[in-house]
């Protein structure tokens, strides 16, 4: 495993007096597997943020929300989380796909808490692997590399109110995306999303849609 701390982070803690402080955070709290300290609060979320590399060398963020629990403890040193029906740009599934490095930043608004996970990570397509999670297009492992708890405090506090109807559920049809109902994007939609349009009232225009976002009626 390579060391954390690069020249870039040395010559910055140099700067600011911290090289010492900086190696007895690292010593206290990051881990290299999943402890029992970290397993209630992985096993309770229902989002992270996600970041991959993609060809060009940027990183791409992505929220990534589910049922409580859709990040799963597979081992100590194993998670693995399942990717819903997007905009079909497969952004972070196809990052992950030529550069496995990824970034996991894990939030409870709420209390707050937040944790940080680096890992390499894979993608999986197979029916098998597919019946972990209800809905899931691609189902993500990641081995992790490095984790570790992450200061709160400025961390604001918000309060969840509602879960996504969009996300799947066991014996339940999700909501239809609003967004498919876009004039511009009918002809390019996949075969299986056609009827959306209709059987949500028809279609809408770009600016029709982002005033439905605007009011949270998506």
């Amino acid at each position: 495993m390579q060391e954390l701390y690069g020249e870039q982070h040395r010559a910055l803690q140099q700067d600011f007096d911290t090289v010492k402080l900086a190696d007895a955070v690292k010593a206290n709290i990051v881990s290299s597997e999943i402890g029992e300290e970290h397993r209630g609060f992985i096993e309770s979320r229902d989002m992270f943020f996600l970041t991959t590399i993609d060809h060009r060398g940027y990183p791409t963020c992505s929220y990534k929300g589910g049922n409580p629990g859709f990040l799963k403890i597979i081992d100590s040193k194993t998670l693995a989380f399942p990717s819903f029906d997007g905009n079909g740009m497969f952004l972070s599934m196809g990052n992950i796909s030529t550069n496995n490095q990824v970034g996991l930043l894990l939030i409870d608004f709420e209390t707050p808490n937040r944790f940080r996970i680096h890992g390499n990570a894979t993608i999986h397509r197979d029916e098998e692997t597919l019946k972990m999670f209800q809905g899931a297009e691609i189902v993500v492992f990641v081995e992790i590399v490095e984790i570790f708890v992450n200061c709160a405090r400025y961390i604001h506090r918000y309060q969840r109110v509602a879960s996504a109807k969009h996300v799947p559920q066991e014996n339940e049809p999700a909501a239809l995306p609003h967004w498919k109902r876009i004039e511009n994007l009918q002809e390019a939609l996949p075969a299986r999303d056609k009827h959306i349009a209709e059987a949500l009232g028809g279609t809408i225009t770009p600016e029709q849609y982002v005033e439905m976002l605007i009011k949270g009626e998506t």
